[in-house]
């Protein structure tokens, strides 16, 4: 658990972006709450290889919301999905070895997620776990 809080603060851009110390799921369910900087965009677009219309539309969120947001904070369940993508992603890394790899995959279709792209998947918990569960069976070797 404590590792994949480690990925996952990794993906969001670290205590340098997110202007905190997380340490634990009650730090990051806070953080969370109380909403993201800004500054996780940019740095999930990077890692994920994603422009903020791709970003947008696998969250189901408005790129021009998050736009104006660019000052303040994002909304509880702009920030909560954000946390689901890089959760995601962070398991995708782990999973397939690299970043590359990981974007590549995210973005094509999958017939074991019903013909769409792992990302659009993920636009629900449902999806995301899902998704999660897909990657689990690929780091163990099952079939997907």
């Amino acid at each position: 658990m404590a590792n994949e809080i480690r990925s996952v603060i990794r993906e969001l851009g670290g205590e340098r972006v997110l202007g905190r110390a997380l340490r634990s799921d009650a730090d990051l369910r806070e953080a969370i709450r109380e909403g993201f900087p800004h500054g996780v965009l940019t740095e999930l677009m990077r890692a994920s290889g994603l422009t903020l219309k791709e970003l947008a539309d696998a969250l189901d969120l408005s790129s021009r919301s998050l736009q104006r947001r660019s000052r303040g904070r994002l909304a509880r369940f702009e920030s909560d999905r954000l946390y689901r993508l890089a959760r995601v992603l962070a398991l995708a890394r782990e999973s397939l070895g690299d970043e590359a790899r990981a974007s590549r995959w995210l973005k094509r279709t999958n017939r074991a997620l019903g013909g769409i792209a792992p990302l659009a998947a993920i636009d629900t918990e449902l999806g995301a776990r899902q998704v999660e569960g897909l990657l689990g069976r690929i780091a163990y070797g099952g079939i997907s």
